[in-house]
């Protein structure tokens, strides 16, 4: 959880550093969004690859999903979204544009994997997450 914390610090650092500071409209930033769901087998069979499919809101017309914060740790796999976010006048709110994206995972050990998908923090900038185990049979 502190290395989601630290990259979510240097994220913020990196989105507020302006190289450019000319003010064209091509400015991006990233963003990390909390995940509202996920599509996640109840169980793995070792050495199968499974997609994951989580969903997110989109919050503007501006945001567009760039890749995925993936940590590993042992068996625990800690799951962020990370969008685009450019920087102009013409962007358009949305308040229920839900959105998906895939990544494929690769079982690779016994026991059990402990996925934790980032949704946002709390009152108190404690990170919140959504965890599933998904055990894996042979």
């Amino acid at each position: 959880m502190k290395r989601l914390i630290i990259f979510s610090l240097f994220l913020f650092l990196f989105a507020s550093c302006d190289l450019d500071s000319n003010g064209t409209d091509n400015d991006i930033t990233l963003e990390l969004l909390p995940i509202e769901s996920v599509n996640i087998p109840e169980s793995f069979s070792l050495g199968e690859t499974y997609p994951i499919t989580v969903s997110y809101f989109r919050p503007s017309t501006c945001h567009t999903f760039k890749e995925f914060y993936y940590l590993k740790n042992n068996n625990e796999r800690t799951v962020a979204v990370i969008d685009f976010k450019a920087i102009n006048n013409d962007c358009v709110d949305l308040s229920d544009e839900l959105v998906e994206a895939t990544f494929n995972f690769i079982v690779t050990s016994n026991g059990s994997y402990i996925f934790k998908f980032w949704q946002g923090v709390d009152e108190n900038d404690e990170d919140l997450f959504l965890t599933i185990e998904v055990p894996v049979t042979n």
